[in-house]
């Protein structure tokens, strides 16, 4: 039988999470948490609404899911997000130390890469999946702002 549990499967959760993000008028990114392919957190950006910069989707799940688990370290765990993490994140998903981080559209301007941040020396990052959909997310989103 074939494997459902891919990272698109997953993502496509996150992607969901990101259209939440947008209905609220929050910049659309979405995000979730898996440990032996069970989503045990999902967010969205939150940061107009509780008027907080930190309150991005990373930020957001990565604290559910310690709760969930009773503890603040993530190993074990996957982070599936829409848009490549800010160093703000990246830095706390660095304390997490999360196993996993998938994401789709890079962002050339804020992300962790670009920016040089470090990640946990364990932690194994995939890129580029479903960023096709995370960025027309993302541009949907901007060009919807403009008018």
């Amino acid at each position: 039988m074939e494997n459902i549990f891919t990272d698109e499967y997953f993502m496509k959760k996150a992607l969901q999470e990101a259209e939440t993000a947008f209905e609220k008028g929050e910049i659309p990114v979405g995000a979730i948490i898996v440990i032996n392919n069970k989503v045990i957190a999902r967010s969205h950006n939150l940061t107009e609404m509780l008027n907080d910069v930190t309150a991005h989707a990373e930020m957001q799940t990565i604290t559910a899911a310690a709760n969930y688990l009773g503890g603040k370290y993530l190993i074990g765990c996957t982070l599936y997000v829409t848009l490549e993490p800010c160093q703000m994140c990246a830095g706390a998903l660095f304390w997490s130390q999360i196993s996993k981080i998938v994401f789709g559209a890079k962002d050339d301007n804020r992300g962790f890469q670009t920016l040089g941040t470090q990640l946990h020396p364990k932690t194994e990052v995939i890129q580029g999946i479903m960023a096709n959909e995370a960025s027309e997310i993302m541009k949907r989103f901007f060009a919807q702002k403009r008018k």
